[in-house]
């Protein structure tokens, strides 16, 4: 098969689309010929050298796919050989074929797309996960999600619509914050312009957020429990703005708030499937009415992904940019 290599970690170029020996699905997994992956942080992290792949995932990049199931291992049940589906992967989707544990795996949804498909498994599981498992977001609580015209954030503003939730978003585009407020995003916030916490303020009463959404990390942590109303929840799920910062314990105790971090890559298998169960049940209904879809800025030909990881480090894009086949 072809997938996209890395013979040394670098910038864009560095990725190599070269003959690489086929995968073979062990016991419990399924193989899939690859329509397409999509670009996600994750994939650009590895690239430069500073994310590796966790023990025992393909050396390829690529967190998502979609395809065609065209082998079953042994063990594997409620899957059939030509099954259009799209998964969670741990890496290898920028591959033409794809070893996936079966509990990762998900029905093409009606009314998706096969190619479009791919750029659903890694934002909605990880928008899922945190926004709901772990903040649990309720109607008519108030979600900020930084970096909204983002495929995380394009995701996480449909669905706190879809139960119910005011949502705030920050970007930094007038272009980026229209799409935002095409999608759902009641507040929004150029965050070139203005400061989040008092925008969030000046739009909500002064209460704040329920629940903070973040990409950012470090640099944001102080100002993020400042727009955290009382009994706010912070997940933090990146470090573009670095791995660092002082956490201020009285401002937490005084508004009795929590913070979690998340990544979801290396989970157990079995953490793994509860949640693609989760989304399958929760929100996969959702998609397939069309209350929420998926947002793709463009397709790329998978052989061109040092294109689209310039793209993606750009920030000139807005949802998901896809690799196909």
């Amino acid at each position: 098969m072809r997938a996209i290599t890395i013979p040394k970690p670098g910038d864009p170029d560095a990725l190599v689309w070269a003959e690489v020996p086929d995968p073979v699905p062990g016991e419990g997994e399924v193989l899939v010929e690859v329509a397409a992956s999509a670009v996600n942080g994750a994939d650009v992290l590895q690239r430069r050298g500073f994310y590796d792949p966790p023990p025992g995932a393909s050396p390829y990049p690529g967190l998502e796919c979609s395809g065609r199931i065209v082998e079953l291992g042994s063990g594997v049940a409620g899957w059939a050989v030509g099954d259009e589906v799209c998964a969670l992967l741990s890496g290898g989707g920028y591959a033409t074929r794809v070893a996936v544990p079966a509990g990762q795996l998900l029905p093409v949804p009606k009314g998706v797309g096969l190619v479009e498909a791919a750029g659903l498994p890694e934002v909605v599981s990880t928008v899922w996960s945190n926004v709901f498992q772990v903040a649990h977001l309720r109607p008519r609580e108030t979600l900020l999600a930084h970096g909204g015209s983002s495929g995380i954030g394009t995701m996480a503003i449909q669905l706190a619509k879809a139960v119910g939730a005011t949502v705030a978003v920050t970007a930094g585009s007038a272009e980026k914050l229209a799409a935002c407020r095409e999608l759902g995003a009641d507040v929004l916030i150029d965050y070139r312009e203005q400061d989040f916490v008092a925008a969030l303020a000046d739009a909500t009463e002064g209460r704040g957020a329920d629940v903070i959404l973040d990409v950012v990390g470090a640099k944001y942590l102080d100002r993020n429990l400042d727009a955290l109303a009382v009994n706010g929840r912070l997940v933090v799920i990146g470090m573009q703005g670095g791995a660092k910062a002082e956490l201020n314990l009285g401002k937490l105790l005084a508004k009795r708030a929590a913070v979690a971090a998340t990544s979801l890559r290396a989970r157990p298998l079995d953490e793994k499937a509860a949640i693609v169960a989760s989304v399958r049940e929760h929100v996969w209904p959702l998609i397939e009415s069309g209350v929420v879809r998926p947002v793709v800025d463009r397709v790329l030909p998978m052989a061109e992904a040092a294109e689209a990881h310039r793209l993606m480090e750009s920030s000139g894009h807005i949802g998901k940019i896809l690799l196909a086949v």
